[in-house]
């Protein structure tokens, strides 16, 4: 197969109406021209089931917010409405599913909460469970309160993991019996804001992107209690850069050698190579997202290409990338999306 399907989360401002859909032909090193696969309200962040049946994503509905599902037609991108959730309060920022697709679970930022939902073939239950953080950190404009940014599972799927950008916190919880109990709470550095977390293929390490002081932590992870202990933070941008810059998105080659992560401001994806025997980064260089603000990037399932979203100019930007280096070279940088937030692939 040549041509892989993705999908694209935006904000609903200016002319974004949804969900988008393009593809990447592999062959011609190339994206199509985005379209509109679902209108909704501000659908910022999507996430696939591992099958590629089922898509959910965030959603607006007035004064409420949620969860929406969809089937997945894979021949054309289109998406078809299953259900809705939603409570009153504002949006969630990001959502994740388990491997089976009996489990959601959403970040919200603004309510400082994360919510579990169960599901049936796609479709979204009502809230089974949700954890409410308290508190507020150093940053008096960014950390007056709790803001939940990330809430994912652990690689075993027996927690669940809630990153918290407002009290500088990472929390893990047990789901059992379809709710959520605290097993371990790390305090990272105060001020820094982290964002999003990811896992190292081993299970042994996870690594954070924080927003606010623009680092990558390094953690080690025992899957046995659920606890982070910190190994190392490394800087995501260059000393001298002195302008606005946060961090975005963060993901690892499925091999484990490399991490890679987004500076809005500074405008790059930064690679760092990983030492499997401790788990800690290496830097190796910056490369540009050729637009402005880069919210999210992702791997395609072949991981030979690497597709960034700039949020703020409104490009999807295709890179390839070398397997046995990390680095990455520019193919396409004029894929036209308005104000995208994330990008998912269909994994078959």
């Amino acid at each position: 197969m040549t041509k892989l399907r993705g999908y694209i989360g935006t904000y609903t401002k200016g002319d974004s109406k949804g969900i988008y859909t393009f593809t990447l032909d592999t062959e011609k090193k190339e994206l199509s021209t985005p379209t509109l696969a679902a209108e909704l309200e501000n659908p910022t962040y999507v996430t696939v089931t591992a099958d590629s049946q089922t898509l959910y994503a965030v959603v607006k509905e007035g004064e409420f917010g949620g969860v929406s599902s969809y089937r997945i037609t894979k021949e054309n991108g289109e998406l078809t409405p299953l259900n809705t959730e939603v409570s009153p309060g504002s949006s969630p920022c990001h959502v994740s599913v388990n491997q089976n697709n009996e489990k959601v679970l959403t970040a919200y930022y603004h309510r400082g909460t994360a919510e579990l939902y169960n599901t049936d073939e796609g479709k979204v239950a009502p809230v089974s469970a949700f954890v409410q953080h308290t508190g507020s950190g150093p940053n008096v404009e960014r950390q007056e309160k709790s803001h939940v940014h990330f809430s994912g599972f652990t690689p075993d799927e027996k927690y669940a993991v809630v990153v918290d950008l407002g009290i500088d916190k990472i929390v893990t919880y047990s789901i059992e019996d379809s709710s959520l109990e605290i097993k371990h709470s790390l305090s990272v550095k105060p001020g820094s804001g982290p964002r999003h977390i990811a896992f190292h293929p081993n299970g042994k390490f996870a690594y954070v992107m924080t927003e606010l002081s623009n680092e990558v932590i390094v953690l080690s992870y025992n899957s046995e209690d659920a606890k982070f202990t910190e190994l190392q933070y490394i800087s995501a941008i260059p000393a001298d850069f002195t302008e606005n810059s946060q961090g975005s998105a963060i993901h690892l080659s499925s091999d484990g050698r490399f991490v890679y992560v987004g500076n809005r401001g500074h405008n790059s994806i930064a690679l760092f190579s990983v030492n499997n025997e401790t788990g800690e980064l290496a830097f190796i260089e910056h490369t540009s997202t050729e637009g402005n603000w880069p919210r999210d990037f992702v791997l395609d399932p072949t991981e030979k290409f690497l597709v960034a979203s700039n949020e703020q100019s409104g490009n999807l930007v295709l890179y390839t990338r070398d397997e046995e280096t990390g680095k990455l070279t520019l193919e396409q940088s004029d894929v036209a999306v308005p104000y995208p937030v994330c990008v998912k692939f269909l994994q078959d």
